[in-house]
């Protein structure tokens, strides 16, 4: 069994990895082992990530990650797969290995968790009793307007998660989060999110 490790944003993606992840890799033959950098979530940037990937490469087969692009503190007009160029060098340079060589590979979600979350809007009712009408209107709307749920920005008032806030003011990250992405289904997550999708693909790979 491949050990991998992801470096995770928090633990909302924490408990992604353990309840969706988990068990769609364990059949692939690897076994994902999230962990918080210096054991809390948040405040992510390159110079906290990358010496948190290259530490944990001695002792994992493989190690990745699975951070926001939406809060990355030094991303500047990069874009999220130029920062996980700038990570990856980072850690490349560190434990003295080339990018092709490479056991570590960045990833950082556009824009954020909750994107891969409105890869199908009706989950929302299945997960809440109470939604009314008008807000799953809303949220459908919200997909709607956008070629993919990855596409949807992330200022400081659009990003996914603000958006799903400011309609359900009871959306608690932790524990709705991952709820929703099992009831979506990584199948539907997948199709929907290709990002994502080509993310998973290599960590499936990894098994082979």
């Amino acid at each position: 069994m491949i050990r991998l490790a992801i470096v995770v944003e928090g633990e909302t993606e924490e408990d992604f990895v353990k309840r969706v992840l988990a068990a769609h890799l364990h059949i692939q033959g690897v076994e994902p082992y999230p962990i918080l950098p210096h054991g809390r979530g948040g405040d992510i940037s390159v110079a906290r990530l990358a010496p948190e990937i290259a530490k944990l490469s001695w002792n994992f087969d493989f190690v990745t990650s699975l951070v926001d692009f939406y809060g990355f503190k030094d991303k500047g007009g990069a874009t999220p797969g130029q920062l996980e160029q700038r990570i990856n060098r980072d850690v490349n340079s560190r434990i003295h290995q080339s990018q092709g060589e490479s056991r570590t590979f960045a990833y950082v979600q556009r824009h954020e968790f909750e994107s891969l979350l409105f890869s199908n809007v009706c989950c929302f009712g299945a997960v809440f009793d109470n939604i009314s009408g008008n807000t799953l209107d809303a949220l459908r709307e919200i997909r709607r307007r956008f070629a993919t749920p990855e596409d949807i920005n992330d200022s400081s008032t659009t990003a996914p998660s603000k958006r799903i806030a400011q309609l359900m003011p009871h959306y608690n990250k932790r524990v709705h989060g991952p709820d929703l992405a099992m009831e979506t289904g990584l199948d539907l997550i997948r199709k929907e999110c290709v990002r994502f999708n080509q993310w998973l693909t290599r960590l499936e790979s990894l098994g082979n």
